[in-house]
């Protein structure tokens, strides 16, 4: 491959709070080590609806994914697939609904907590469900925990793209609403987990990106059309030029984004232009 990349998604984190709360990736972006865009999320801006369009670069309303029940193989292609198809290996610590859009379905426990499989398009998948998770009970891995399981990924398995997926933020904007007291210390907590390993990938020679799958209200919700839902930061550490700093981003050029950097193969159906170059 090209470059080895790695999608960071911090679930449900809206743009005003990644700017304002997250201290160590706007410090790298101060000192010019790292990039960051608005985002705009696909609609409905709800979570398995963003997954989905993350990956494939098209809508919701063609990979038919419109709620968080549309549970499915997807039918189109996707980052996993043409990264492997390009002879590279993927791995993913994500929400198990990555692993029923992208792998196979329906859900397994079982057989799809954990696998390592060098012919399917997730080549190593490592997977949590959240079963039972209510404002009572979040049902939520510690971050550290996923962020170490993804290097375990990259230095065992030398994988080529890797994401990870972690609900937290999404979780606790449910409970508590994004202006509180409680999503500030959310926010600066995951803020220093990552920070303890980023710069271990970077050193091996990953390109990275933390973005967000959608935003939040100040009540806690998400799904319907407004800044605050759907508008996320996205951080870039890595090479290629980029736009100005002040172009709001199309979440469906994520996917071609990924593939260029990487050197794979872009599908037709991926049609949103690159945001980065390939260089």
């Amino acid at each position: 491959m090209k470059n080895k990349v790695l999608l960071i998604i911090l679930d449900g984190q809206p743009w005003r709070n990644a700017r304002r709360l997250n201290g160590n990736l706007e410090g790298w972006v101060h000192s010019g080590a790292a990039r960051v865009w608005k985002m705009r999320s696909v609609l409905p801006s709800t979570s398995a609806c963003c997954y989905a369009s993350i990956h494939t670069g098209v809508t919701p309303q063609e990979h038919g994914v419109y709620t968080n029940e549309t549970l499915f193989r997807v039918q189109f292609p996707d980052i996993f697939g043409q990264v492997k198809a390009a002879g590279g290996k993927t791995g993913a610590v994500t929400h198990s609904f990555w692993s029923i859009f992208f792998n196979r379905a329906p859900w397994d426990f079982v057989r799809d907590i954990e696998y390592d499989d060098p012919d399917g398009p997730i080549t190593h998948g490592r997977f949590h469900t959240m079963t039972g998770y209510g404002n009572i009970n979040q049902m939520t891995p510690s971050d550290a925990d996923l962020f170490a399981t993804l290097t375990m990924l990259t230095k065992r398995h030398g994988i080529d793209y890797g994401i990870l997926h972690t609900c937290t933020l999404d979780s606790m904007g449910h409970r508590f609403g994004q202006d509180c007291v409680e999503m500030d210390d959310a926010c600066a907590r995951i803020d220093g987990m990552l920070a303890h390993f980023l710069p271990e990938w970077l050193k091996d020679g990953y390109e990275v990106i933390v973005t967000a799958d959608h935003g939040q209200s100040d009540r806690g919700h998400h799904g319907g059309r407004s800044e605050d839902q759907q508008d996320v930061a996205l951080y870039w550490f890595g090479g290629g030029k980029g736009p100005a700093d002040d172009v709001v981003l199309d979440q469906l050029a994520l996917a071609p984004t990924i593939l260029t950097r990487m050197g794979a193969k872009v599908p037709g159906t991926m049609k949103a232009p690159p945001f980065l170059t390939a260089d």
